[in-house]
């Protein structure tokens, strides 16, 4: 059995960050970052996600603009179907823009998620609230960032959704998206609280998605979305881990067989996918100090076993 993050986090609890960094391998050094980050975390603070995208996710490239997202989970299936807008100048003319995708589409989705929970609304604040919190993750409004954010925000206004689940036949997400309205962002960089009206924006989450969210959130560690806010795969596997670790009640085995449905259907070499797998595990892993999973190097994969969550209950307050 291995360590899914090379044993980097007692690593820094034993030894610090700095003699943590000397002690490994260089392209180690990010993942004694990240833990050293983490585990060195006063602030505290909370990220929310709907048990859905635990168990099933964005694309994380960029697909043709009027292809269909499929995305089948444990007991669960993810369903995107792309939008469309109309083009300023165009002559009104409509045209498909393609389904979210990425990291940044993640970071907006875990934002709106987040704040919906703790103001206990389906209507979030893209003001200030969303300037702090952009500037949390270590994500800026301006340059390609901007530009990028910008471009995933219309694709998730525009996109619609449903969630299958066993047994649910997901009538009740028909019209399921997102949001129901709102979610256009500003062309013009915030730079002072004299220009904070450009700002005043709010979107209104889908009365759906909202239900379900508040129904079954996932609390996540703030720190750990931050230092993996450019790691898409490594978003996902946290966010798995962050769900399904502390429901264990004994040491479970994820076959790769499995490993590979869920999180590489897109692979058609296995090797690629182990080999990938591995490196974006080892970032979630170091993200998440509680987390015990360890690789088998036999057909197994991975064995989970009972862990704390990421967020201890008490610290949940949901709606508050």
């Amino acid at each position: 059995m291995t360590e899914a993050d090379g044993g980097v986090r007692k690593l820094v609890l034993v030894h610090g960050r700095e003699k943590a960094r000397a002690m490994v391998e260089p392209e180690q050094k990010r993942l004694v970052d990240i833990a050293a980050e983490v585990m060195g975390d006063e602030a505290g603070k909370i990220g929310i996600t709907y048990t859905g995208f635990c168990l099933t996710a964005l694309p994380h490239k960029k697909l043709a603009d009027g292809q269909l997202w499929e995305k089948k989970g444990h007991r669960v299936m993810l369903v995107v179907e792309p939008g469309t807008i109309r083009m300023a100048g165009g002559g009104g003319k409509s045209h498909h823009i393609g389904v979210p995708y990425g990291a940044r589409a993640r970071m907006i989705l875990l934002y709106l998620q987040t704040e919906a929970i703790r103001r206990g609304s389906r209507e979030v604040e893209l003001g200030r609230s969303m300037r702090d919190w952009l500037g949390r993750m270590g994500l800026s409004w301006g340059g390609e960032t901007g530009k990028a954010l910008r471009e995933q925000a219309t694709r998730i206004s525009a996109c619609s959704l449903k969630f299958y689940w066993d047994g649910d036949n997901a009538e009740g997400w028909t019209k399921g998206g997102f949001v129901r309205s709102g979610l256009r962002f500003h062309d013009r960089l915030v730079t002072d609280d004299r220009q904070a009206d450009l700002w005043e924006d709010r979107v209104v989450l889908d009365e759906v998605f909202w239900d379900a969210l508040r129904q079954h959130p996932v609390p996540l560690r703030e720190a750990a979305l931050r230092e993996l806010a450019d790691r898409s795969a490594s978003l996902d596997l946290y966010i798995w881990l962050a769900y399904r670790l502390h429901t264990l009640k004994k040491p479970t085995p994820v076959r790769w067989a499995a490993l590979k449905e869920q999180f590489g259907s897109h692979y058609t070499v296995g090797r690629n996918f182990r080999r990938d797998f591995r490196l974006a595990l080892a970032p979630a892993v170091a993200a998440y100090p509680e987390a015990r999973v360890e690789y088998d190097e036999g057909d197994a994969g991975l064995v989970l076993y009972p862990s704390r969550p990421p967020v201890a209950p008490r610290l949940v307050a949901v709606g508050g």
